[in-house]
């Protein structure tokens, strides 16, 4: 396929339909504050917002080193749903109770955002459809039924499980043999949320200071080329961008993702589709994918691509390699096969961070007053606010204002993750398990068997997810 008249880069296609914010001014030299917040994506937007509500007379500032939502936060999928990465092991550490909390609290984050944009009047296209994963060989449905039981123990009971018939009536997906669907989901324009609610930060009274890279932070301290921010309090909400930061290099592990987003697709295309419900659509192939049918009516579907630069790079707006788009666009006809001679608008690339043993979390160190809160693996569009609203509560109980809720006691807060490997050790250990996947995902499109690829759960053990 020639990429030559699709966009490729430019950050993402949400922003140049959007188009780029207006630039805010830089820190203009050393400050004193009551809250520091270094980064702009969701993350530390939902902090600064929900902070500001609690205390209004908090002095809070945002740094950010380009624009709010350049990171993840601009050119993700535009997933709201209930995922949370790492809640099986916590089920482990914790106990399955304790589990249970917080993928309730996962939940009730999805309809926590709907409600807050409609109250904040931020229309970022959202459409709560909940979120369908299909089955396409006997290997995934074996895992999605297995999924599927355990989602329902941990609380979901009104997870819904589809056959092929069924599930063809929802969106027509060539060869899948069956789906799992819960309506804690939801398809947004990732764009408009961070935008609108950078806007609604900054008129509660927060300030934000943009093109303002931190290089270093240290207790009571966020250091900037251009001065010094000083803080009882210094949060770390750079998720992918985390390794950028001095003494941070393998903290989390900047996960490169793709997607591609189509023109928008005729009627009597629609009508082979379905899709009526605009349900976000995965898959459980180890390599998966992700979708949205957007307001406008296309398709925006991602993946893994070229999954880890090395030493822990990230990307240059946004730049996607022609293979990955190819591959991507195959996906698509492959699942889709009326999408063929569909014409594909934009290709981009962005980085979401990954912890070593793959779980989220949220810390405040109360004896340093630093705190953070990502790791989301792909899941921080909910995420990210429900580790805002922690933080909240972390920030407010350490200085007295409040005392412990059942946020605060969720077992994510105050994790302890060892980091990633040295390079080359961290480079080859990304690539040979996704190379792994990849191979274990064509195994099970050929075999007839339903058993999980036993190589995909050798890469699962060494990758430490499992």
């Amino acid at each position: 396929m020639s990429t030559v008249s699709t966009v490729v880069g430019g950050i993402s296609f949400w922003y140049a339909q959007e188009g780029t914010p207006a630039p805010r001014e830089p820190l203009p030299g050393d400050t004193s504050v009551d809250v520091c917040i270094v980064g702009g994506g969701y993350t530390g937007l939902w902090t600064a917002y929900y902070l500001k509500k609690a205390v209004p007379f908090l002095n809070i500032t945002v740094l950010e080193a380009k624009f709010c939502g350049y990171g993840a936060s601009g050119r993700n999928g535009g997933w709201l749903y209930n995922g949370i990465a790492g809640r099986d092991r916590y089920a482990k550490l914790h106990g399955h109770d304790a589990a249970v909390r917080l993928q309730k609290a996962m939940n009730e984050t999805v309809g926590e955002v709907v409600r807050t944009a409609a109250e904040e009047k931020i229309d970022a296209d959202i459409h709560r459809g909940g979120v369908l994963e299909v089955a396409h060989t006997p290997s995934q449905l074996a895992r999605l039924k297995d999924f599927h039981s355990v989602e329902i123990a941990f609380g979901e009971t009104d997870r819904v499980l589809r056959g092929a018939r069924e599930t063809a009536e929802r969106v027509h997906v060539t060869g899948a043999v069956g789906s799992t669907w819960t309506p804690h989901g939801a398809r947004l324009h990732p764009a408009k949320l961070v935008k609108g609610l950078a806007d609604v930060v900054e008129a509660l009274g927060v300030t934000i200071h943009e093109s303002t890279p931190v290089t270093e932070i240290k207790p009571k301290h966020a250091v900037t080329p251009y001065g010094t921010v000083r803080a009882p309090y210094i949060l770390r909400c750079t998720e992918g961008f985390t390794a950028s930061l001095k003494g941070q290099k393998r903290t989390w592990l900047p996960m490169n993702s793709s997607m591609i987003v189509t023109e928008p697709l005729p009627e009597r295309i629609w009508d082979t589709i379905g899709w009526e419900g605009r349900e976000t659509l995965g898959d459980m192939a180890h390599a998966y994918f992700y979708a949205q049918r957007t307001a406008d009516d296309r398709i925006a579907l991602g993946g893994r691509g070229y999954p880890y630069r090395f030493g822990s790079a990230t990307d240059n707006d946004g730049r996607t390699r022609p293979e990955t788009v190819a591959a991507l666009r195959d996906l698509m006809v492959r699942l889709l096969p009326t999408t063929a001679g569909v014409h594909v608008d934009h290709a981009w690339s962005g980085v979401l961070g990954v912890p070593r043993d793959w779980c989220a979390t949220v810390t405040l160190d109360r004896s340093t007053g630093l705190g953070w809160a990502g790791g989301y693996v792909g899941s921080g569009v909910a995420t990210a606010n429900l580790a805002a609203r922690t933080l909240r509560d972390l920030i407010q109980q350490d200085s007295g204002q409040a005392g412990p809720t059942d946020l605060t006691a969720l077992p994510w807060v105050n994790h302890k993750v060892r980091r990633w490997e040295p390079e080359p050790f961290r480079w080859l250990g990304v690539h040979g398990m996704y190379a792994a996947y990849r191979a274990a995902d064509r195994r099970e499109s050929a075999s007839p068997r339903p058993g999980t690829d036993p190589v995909a759960r050798v890469a699962d053990r060494i990758a430490g997810r499992h």
